[in-house]
Order: C-alpha cells, then structure tokens, then sequence
C-alpha cells in the first residue's frame, strides 16, 4: 500500500474510475479540465489516500483498490 493522490470520477454516487496523479496540483488542474467537457451528472474529486496499487505491463502503477479511513 502507498499513499497516492487520486483523481476520482463519480457517476450517480459511485466511483467509476480513478487515475493516480504526480501530485495535488496536477490532480486539480485534471478535474478542471474534465469539469468542463463532462456533463453535470458527472462529478469528479481529488483526493490524497492510502491505496493497493498494481503494476501494468509497461511499469506504470494503477490503483487497484482504495482504501478509504
């Protein structure tokens, strides 16, 4: 487990998908940028968390489950 910065998508109150970000800063500027293309049912936040995390094929992270306090 390591603590990440995440960048969340929720649909109807539900996590639809979350994106590991470098640091708060980026992470904010992402949800911007979605905040504006997406529609309004689409809400998205940036959160500093404790995470078990994968390793993909090509050596990048990704977040396999959050682990919520």
């Amino acid at each position: 487990m390591e603590t990440v910065v995440a960048l969340l998508m929720f649909i109807n109150f539900e996590i639809k998908e979350h994106r590991i970000q470098p640091n708060m800063a980026t992470c904010l500027r992402g949800k911007r940028e979605a905040e504006r293309t997406f529609s309004d049912t689409v809400q998205y936040k940036c959160i500093k968390t404790q995470a078990e995390l994968e390793i993909n094929n090509d050596g990048s992270k990704s977040i396999k489950k959050i682990i919520l306090k």
